[in-house]
């Protein structure tokens, strides 16, 4: 997984710099079969990053732009009749990488309509169960900054994201050579240059080795001590849930397997714990009027727990 690592970063720093930890998000995320969050003030290219990694790991791509007028059945899909017969039209959520762009611009019954295809990689339609296509995962984003006309993401369905990445802009040097590109107008035109460097029989595969790789006992009980520790904070209303634990296992793995490893060392779990436990913590009011944010909470947790050695 290092070799591909490097063959994805090098097709996609074809038309994105500077998004390094956002990039290796995707990877891992489609590695262990789970879904990311990105969230970033607009023009960081977000949209951009999740098209050039679909293309460098030779996935079908889909987007579907969230707006407050927008039905479950845009999405999931919907009965037509054709020819006098009643037939599934299916809906942009059918696609290997679905670009779920602004997801908190859609009201809540919308948003639901991703849990049935994020947990169970199938969609409930008129009663018939579809199954999505094989690897699917979902890349949702959202602005952090304009909340006017928003819908935020009930908690138990950002618990459903493995990794929560914010995207910031690029170091000054990486922004110059962004505008040295060559471009179409103002779309690069090297985003048809991105190749696939795998596909997604290769994906499935390398996740049964991400899937396989050696955990002690003992990087087991760091981890899962410090999830609790997140619950049993006084400045934490809503600490990490046990799914929480599971994606942070699968995110230590997969980081693991970038690094070249096939074991999980503490300093993987310590590494994936803000990304994968940040947006699952829910902090008192009291503590938020302090300025303390689920980042300080999750660096106690981390404090807290001896680790192993």
């Amino acid at each position: 997984m290092r070799e591909l690592r490097s063959r994805v970063h090098q097709e996609v720093s074809k038309v994105v710099m500077g998004q390094t930890p956002a990039l290796d998000a995707l990877l891992a995320a489609v590695a262990v079969g789970g879904h990311v969050l990105l969230e970033g003030v607009p023009g960081t290219a977000k949209t951009l990053l999740a098209n050039a990694f679909a293309k460098a790991v030779g996935l079908d791509f889909a987007r579907a732009q969230f707006t407050p007028d927008m039905l479950p059945s845009d999405l999931t899909g919907t009965m037509t009749l054709r020819g006098g017969d009643l037939v599934f039209r299916p809906g942009p959520v059918f696609s290997n990488v679905l670009l779920a762009d602004e997801i908190n611009r859609t009201p809540p019954k919308t948003q639901s309509a991703l849990l049935e295809a994020m947990a169970e990689n199938q969609v409930s339609v008129d009663g018939t169960t579809h199954e999505l296509p094989s690897p699917f995962m979902v890349v949702a984003t959202q602005n952090p900054i304009e909340y006017e006309g928003t819908y935020p993401l009930p908690e138990a369905q950002l618990d459903r994201f493995l990794m929560k990445i914010e995207v910031g802009y690029p170091e000054a040097d990486q922004e110059l050579a962004m505008l040295r590109m060559s471009r179409d107008g103002v779309r690069p035109t090297a985003i048809d240059d991105v190749a696939p460097v795998t596909g997604a029989d290769e994906l499935l595969a390398m996740r049964e080795q991400v899937s396989s790789l050696r955990i002690e006992d003992e990087v087991l009980d760091y981890l899962s001590k410090v999830v609790a520790a997140t619950r049993s904070q006084p400045s934490v209303e809503l600490g990490a849930s046990p799914r929480a634990a599971v994606h942070l296992l699968a995110a230590s793995r997969a980081i693991a397997a970038m690094a070249g490893r096939d074991y999980v060392t503490p300093d993987d779990v310590s590494r994936m714990a803000r990304p994968v436990l940040n947006h699952r913590i829910l902090i008192r009011p009291e503590a938020e009027i302090e300025r303390y944010t689920p980042a300080d909470a999750i660096t106690a947790s981390l404090r807290s727990v001896v680790v192993p050695r």
